[in-house]
């Protein structure tokens, strides 16, 4: 009887055991899987010359129309895959990061500030990033309604062949006035694109083309990088080119180490106050409701009530600014809304992923916060800090001049804005978070439910998110090169 006792009581205390094993593997199942080599495009590995070709690609400011700008001047390795600055100054300006200016020539001239934050690129070739740009613009098509294979603003004019949806990205920016392309009258692209020509014959990817076409070598480069398609200068295409810096930007800012996936991995468990705030994050204060997965995003768009600075995307129809100032331009950035043209869409944006997040401030579709700790009590309590909201000084880099297009007979000709309406112009930048209804507007919309935390849990949370840095990435100078094909200056 007593053996049975004592069978019966082991039972029962291993029953408990378990359980209490069972309980902490199912806590353990809210944390993502590590990352591994499989999670990227080419296994995290694609050809080295096609990456050697992406890289000179990148850095060129051949790509642009007045051979000016490199996509590296708004995503520098310095500056953590960004330009560090809460609205980016694309066409026109000089130097990078905070030190970038307009510069003093009126041809080109810089014609405002591109609108939204520039985007970081940390592992953006991980094949689960199937939507780009803060707006979901650009995006994979898995039903097959066009035939280049992606969802974008080329529509079915998107030549075929592009790698993948990063590929697909890299098409645009090369055909925006004010971030590569130039104004109409400066350059053969901006022409072409003043003409809503991309593709096709004459358009900007093919003017693109036949400049690399004539750098010797690049000609050199691309038959590496592409043996069997390439095999003189006539056969190379922009497509080839986007699908080179896709590998370029796959391998390069990939971050998969940090603290965090090394207590994924297993390998170091992070501890003290970065383990508090991971019990936060996938707690109490619900981060991982939208920043879920290996990478920190559900690929989702959410409306959480971030403020809104700069010129905004001329959305919506608000005729305030025209009432006080006389200048004709709407100031709104309806987000998800513009894409899908559903109100319901309005003010929504793609979750971004953290791996990195304390690098690549400022933060937020318009870079509003230039603090961490700010934009994560905005996310606490998204309207209440929405209506607090001040544009920081010096948050955004001082525009001396601006140019415009006028009408000159039949043709185009700039000149620098007048003194009154510069006045005017300079306003944008704090309008739409300045005026009580487009404010309410953006707090209508919100989606995000108030979480009360405590300063000391704020801190912790802080903690996780640095946690999830990869120390590699602090310091990427070594992806610049010395030189590029063209020969034209490099940005370093």
């Amino acid at each position: 009887m007593r053996r049975a006792l004592a069978s019966l009581l082991a039972t029962a205390v291993l029953a408990t055991a378990v359980a209490l094993d069972t309980s902490h593997l199912e806590a353990a199942r809210d944390l993502p899987a590590p990352a591994r080599d499989g999670a990227y495009y080419d296994a995290g590995s694609p050809p080295p010359a096609k990456v050697e070709l992406g890289r000179m690609l990148f850095f060129d400011q051949l790509l642009s129309g007045n051979r000016n700008i490199a996509c590296a001047t708004c995503h520098h390795p310095e500056h953590a895959g960004t330009d560090g600055l809460a609205l980016g100054l694309g066409e026109g300006a000089t130097g990078l990061g905070s030190e970038r200016r307009t510069g003093a020539d009126l041809a080109p001239g810089v014609h405002g500030r591109v609108p939204r934050n520039a985007p970081a690129l940390f592992n953006l070739g991980a094949r689960e990033f199937t939507r780009l740009f803060h707006d979901g613009r650009v995006e994979a098509d898995p039903e097959g309604f066009f035939d280049g294979g992606f969802i974008t603003p080329a529509k079915w004019k998107l030549p075929t062949g592009l790698d993948n949806v990063l590929a697909a990205q890299a098409m645009f920016p090369v055909t925006s006035p004010v971030e590569m392309a130039g104004q109409k009258g400066e350059n053969e692209l901006a022409d072409a694109k003043a003409l809503n020509k991309a593709a096709g014959p004459g358009g900007v990817w093919d003017l693109l083309a036949q400049r690399l076409r004539g750098v010797p070598e690049y000609v050199r480069l691309f038959q590496e990088a592409y043996p069997a398609a390439v095999r003189s200068a006539a056969d190379i295409t922009y497509v080839q080119a986007a699908n080179a810096i896709a590998a370029f930007q796959t391998t390069a800012f990939r971050a998969d180490d940090s603290p965090f996936d090394r207590h994924l991995r297993g390998t170091t468990p992070l501890t003290g106050a970065a383990k508090r705030g991971l019990d936060l994050f996938y707690g109490k204060a619900a981060c991982s409701s939208c920043h879920a997965g290996t990478f920190q995003t559900d690929h989702e768009f959410h409306a959480i009530a971030m403020p809104q600075i700069g010129p905004g995307k001329a959305d919506g129809r608000d005729a305030s600014y025209y009432d006080a100032t006389g200048e004709q331009a709407f100031l709104e950035d309806l987000g998800r809304g513009r894409v899908t043209v559903r109100a319901r869409d309005h003010y929504r944006f793609l979750t971004p992923s953290l791996r990195n997040v304390a690098l690549t401030g400022p933060w937020g579709h318009a870079g509003a916060y230039d603090s961490l700790e700010a934009v994560v009590r905005h996310h606490l309590d998204p309207v209440t800090q929405l209506d607090r909201y001040r544009l920081p000084q010096g948050l955004l880099p001082a525009l001396p001049r601006v140019a415009e297009l006028v009408a000159d007979g039949d043709a185009l000709r700039q000149t620098w804005l007048a003194p009154v309406r510069f006045a005017a112009f300079q306003q944008r930048d704090a309008w739409v978070q300045s005026r009580d209804s487009l404010r309410a507007a953006v707090a209508a919309a919100n989606e995000q439910p108030v979480v009360a935390l405590a300063d000391e849990e704020v801190a912790d949370l802080l903690a996780f998110l640095h946690a999830l840095t990869d120390e590699r990435s602090r310091n990427l100078g070594h992806l610049v090169p010395e030189r590029v094909p063209s020969g034209l200056p490099v940005s370093d």
